[in-house]
């Protein structure tokens, strides 16, 4: 409850105010009641943060897959890293890039338009150089690519490119394929300059040296799955239909696999000197019983009880009980 001020100490108040003693505390400004958040239409934020989000879970794994692409072609360690994921305009996208690079660009059906791919020079050289012999540690001065460098990356790129469609079959199948590279930026005029695209930057680890490669989509190309583009819409597919799905493929895995089945009718302990004069209708007396269950035995390991019979014109088994191996555990 408010504290009551008494008539003396209302005068005193007063007094102070008209001698001023007491400054009045300032009026809060009108403007300081709604704080105003800046917006430029030039440049619209059209991917909201779950966008962004699921483009950094599709591409953060699919920095792991290439890591393991580089490794093979390069034939060293190649540790790939998604650095961020952005909005900016295609514009700005173009002017961080250095001239030359190499630009590849490619259509990744069923997005629409156009989309970038692009890797920096000194990872380009670095590749070149250990591609052709070399060790990936020289330096490189900035020269103008020549066709024999085009094609040699062109194929590299062509298997980093590929390797997007298992990255993205959790949201959707794509079918990537490359249209056409690029060295100099400023030429590709595949989209509008204020066109906000998402770039996604990643850095790669080869030998002593740190390099990037960038990925550029338009918004224009994933305008229509935008609604799959939500982390939600992944655990909505997981009704009952998919899981009976699922575990009908994951029986079908395991059913070509091959594993051992003995059945051990029981054991016998014998001299060398016995064995070695084993023939065809010798009798062993074995440490079990005519009318006892067996046991068979799956990969080294007892797993069920069995009673021996005949199976049309060959001898077989039959199942009678699961061997409990952890029974002693319980008592």
């Amino acid at each position: 409850m408010a504290e009551v001020l008494s008539q003396s100490e209302i005068d005193a108040l007063l007094s102070a105010l008209s001698s001023g003693e007491l400054v009045p505390d300032e009026l809060p400004k009108e403007e300081d009641k709604q704080k105003v958040k800046p917006y430029d239409f030039r440049s619209p934020q059209k991917f909201s943060k779950d966008h962004i989000r699921t483009l950094e879970l599709i591409h953060d794994n699919y920095a792991r897959i290439i890591a393991n692409y580089l490794t093979a072609q390069v034939r060293t360690n190649v540790k790939v890293k998604i650095e961020s994921v952005e909005q900016i305009t295609y514009e700005e996208f173009i002017h961080s890039i250095p001239n030359p690079t190499i630009l590849t660009i490619f259509k990744m059906s069923p997005l629409s338009g156009s989309i970038l791919f692009e890797t920096n020079p000194q990872f380009v050289f670095q590749v070149l150089d250990i591609l052709l012999g070399g060790n990936g540690d020289r330096k490189y001065k900035m020269r103008e690519f020549t066709d024999i460098d085009k094609n040699i990356i062109r194929q590299v790129n062509k298997g980093l490119i590929s390797n997007l469609r298992l990255a993205w079959e959790d949201v959707l199948e794509v079918q990537p394929e490359i249209e056409g590279l690029e060295t100099n930026p400023a030429l590709n005029q595949t989209l509008a300059p204020n066109e906000p695209v998402a770039l996604i930057t990643f850095s790669v680890e080869m030998g002593k040296s740190n390099t990037f490669i960038n990925i550029c989509i338009p918004y224009l190309s994933i305008e229509k799955v935008l609604d799959k583009l939500v982390v939600q819409y992944w655990f909505q597919q997981n009704d009952e239909q998919v899981l009976r799905e699922s575990r009908e493929k994951l029986k079908n895995r395991l059913n070509i696999v091959d594993v051992s089945v003995t059945a051990v009718l029981g054991k016998t302990n014998i001299i060398v000197d016995d064995f070695l004069k084993l023939n065809a209708g010798d009798v062993l007396t074995l440490n079990s019983r005519f009318n006892a269950p067996i046991k068979l035995v799956i990969e080294d390991e007892e797993y069920f009880y069995a009673k021996p019979g005949i199976l049309g014109k060959n001898m077989g088994v039959e199942v009678l009980d699961i061997i409990d191996k952890d029974v002693e555990n319980y008592e």
